[in-house]
């Protein structure tokens, strides 16, 4: 009988410790996960505060990136226009010095009517005293004589050097409307001169001055075309450039001043073409920079 009652006793011992030990390990699971959800949730944190640090650090760096986008684009804009000031200025001072070489070249071309009306004049006088001579030689003495019947009738047009040192005295005063009358009877009676090529490029010069930059168009191409080796040929053509500009033929403009450049890339033209075409590039350029 108390063999029995000690068996009974350990079965309940046994019963009563069975649950213990199972709610034990079930609490014990429920701690660890707990303590993993807790680290979960400090390692979240953590990640967020170091993404909201980094988040700030950029802000700051786009910030900064920005001013100094605004600061070099401020740069940027006043060496565009300090660089526009600056080629302005320097085609400013190309005009005033294509002035003084025009009128330069003006004075020359004057000259050279003047050695050339001398000239004329003594071959003229030599020829009047062979023919004196010769008259004096074929008359009798004491005899008369009619002039010979094959005397040349005077030219109606004034001589050649008075003609044209009278059309390039009023160009250079700026009554253009005279001066084109006056080169164009030089044109007509007197084509075949050596200044005739320059008599052509002042008529389109004139045109060119007054606006007329179609007409002035046509006759700088008859300088070209008819006088090419003569010394208003490379004037021509940079004034013919310009001309096509004006017009708003800018590729034709831009061709006509590459072309000068390469034909006669020495010349003081030639040196105008490239300022020209400088600040063509120039202005192109700003119009293309973005806002």
């Amino acid at each position: 009988m108390r063999i029995r009652n000690v068996v009974l006793s350990s079965a309940l011992v046994a019963l009563t410790l069975l649950p213990a030990q199972s709610a034990f390990g079930v609490s014990k699971e429920i701690i660890q996960l707990q303590t993993q959800v807790q680290q979960l949730q400090d390692q979240m944190t953590q990640m967020k505060q170091s993404f909201d640090e980094r988040m700030g650090v950029m802000r700051n760096l786009l910030e900064q990136s920005t001013d100094n986008m605004n600061k070099i684009t401020q740069q940027i804009d006043t060496l565009n226009r300090t660089l526009q000031q600056q080629v302005q200025d320097s085609g400013t001072k190309t005009d005033q010095v294509s002035g003084q070489i025009q009128s330069l070249h003006d004075s020359v071309d004057e000259l050279k009517a003047r050695v050339a009306a001398l000239s004329k004049k003594l071959d003229d006088m030599a020829q009047q005293g062979q023919n004196m001579n010769a008259n004096a030689a074929s008359v009798p003495n004491g005899g008369g004589g009619a002039p010979p019947a094959n005397q040349p009738v005077a030219n109606q047009a004034p001589p050649a050097d008075v003609l044209y040192n009278n059309a390039l005295r009023d160009y250079n005063a700026g009554k253009y409307d005279l001066a084109n009358g006056e080169f164009g009877d030089f044109m007509k009676f007197y084509a075949d001169n050596d200044l005739a090529g320059n008599a052509q490029f002042y008529i389109a010069d004139i045109e060119y001055r007054q606006g007329n930059f179609d007409a002035a168009v046509k006759d700088y191409d008859k300088v070209l075309e008819q006088y090419p080796g003569g010394n208003k040929a490379p004037a021509a053509q940079l004034k013919k450039g310009f001309a096509l500009l004006e017009l708003g033929q800018k590729d034709a403009g831009v061709r006509e001043l590459r072309s000068l450049v390469n034909r006669y890339p020495r010349s003081i033209e030639a040196q105008q073409a490239r300022d020209r075409l400088a600040r063509l590039n120039a202005a192109g350029t700003a119009k293309k920079k973005p806002s």
